[in-house]
């Protein structure tokens, strides 16, 4: 008769009456659901910044559902939590290329912007780019942007514009969130993320924000996060629709969009492909 039984104690308390560490008489089951964990150190060696978070995601689009907290559990008895970088690697190198569109709402670029307001009180702004158009699709501007404030926005502009092909933008913290990686696969937009350090990649929506930081941001003062929507608004409605676009040989990007047969013959070379897709040859507003 052991002692458990005999004095009607738990197995802790019994080990502790006896000091013996309760680990040395535990029976120890194998690893429950060894199908998931290899599968997780699979995705978590292909994608080593992953958290469990999004390796569940990933999971979930093959078909393997579990609760968060079990996944969470599996993820760190695998010993696959990301560690922390000391230092930024800069990118030596470039990503794949992509096409160069061939007409509206082929390719999306997205980017941020930051200023203030009032008494130093920051903000921020998405801007969203047509490549083909250079149309400003939308200046989103709030004190907070997360990646499902970003995934509505995007929602938005394809009921009004249809939907892109691709999306290009960096890999801030917002575009490459948990909700923007479930955004692309709902939505089933291909998005194409630039090489670290290498903004000239997405030289369109940079171009834009220079644009747009050179005649508005640096030469008012927003007395409030209203003021400032307005103010915004009223200068993406000039650059869309009043403005002449010197890569659209004076045409705007309203009417490029409207009608893109305008743009062949007015601004020469604005549509041929490169054969170095980086952005860097990209024509200029």
């Amino acid at each position: 008769m052991t002692l458990m039984e005999r004095y009607e104690v738990s197995q802790r308390r019994a080990c502790r009456l006896v000091s013996v560490d309760p680990k040395t008489v535990r029976h120890e089951h194998p690893p429950d659901n060894p199908e998931v964990r290899e599968r997780m150190r699979e995705i978590a060696a292909e994608r080593r910044r992953f958290g469990y978070r999004r390796i569940g995601i990933m999971l979930e689009r093959e078909g393997i559902t579990m609760n968060h907290k079990k996944l969470r559990r599996l993820y760190r008895e695998e010993g696959l939590a990301v560690k922390r970088r000391r230092g930024r690697k800069r990118a030596t190198g470039s990503r794949r290329p992509i096409l160069t569109p061939s007409g509206p709402c082929e390719r999306w670029s997205l980017d941020f912007l930051a200023d203030v307001f009032g008494a130093a009180r920051r903000f921020r702004i998405l801007a969203v780019i047509d490549d083909f158009s250079r149309e400003c699709l939308a200046l989103v501007c709030d004190t907070s942007l997360s990646g499902e404030r970003v995934a509505r926005e995007l929602d938005a502009l394809i009921r009004l514009y249809g939907k892109p092909a691709v999306i290009v933008s960096d890999n801030g913290t917002e575009l490459t969130s948990r909700a923007i990686l479930r955004w692309q696969q709902e939505a089933g937009v291909e998005w194409h993320y630039i090489a670290p350090g290498k903004p000239q990649q997405n030289g369109f929506v940079e171009s834009f924000n220079g644009w747009l930081r050179d005649e508005l941001l640096n030469e008012e003062v927003f007395e409030s996060l209203s003021h400032a929507r307005r103010c915004v608004a009223r200068w993406r409605h000039d650059y869309n629709n009043v403005r002449p676009h010197s890569a659209l040989g004076g045409l705007t990007p309203a009417s490029v969009r409207r009608s893109p047969e305008l743009l062949r013959g007015s601004a020469h070379g604005a549509l041929d492909p490169t054969e170095k897709m980086d952005y860097q040859s990209a024509a200029l507003p």
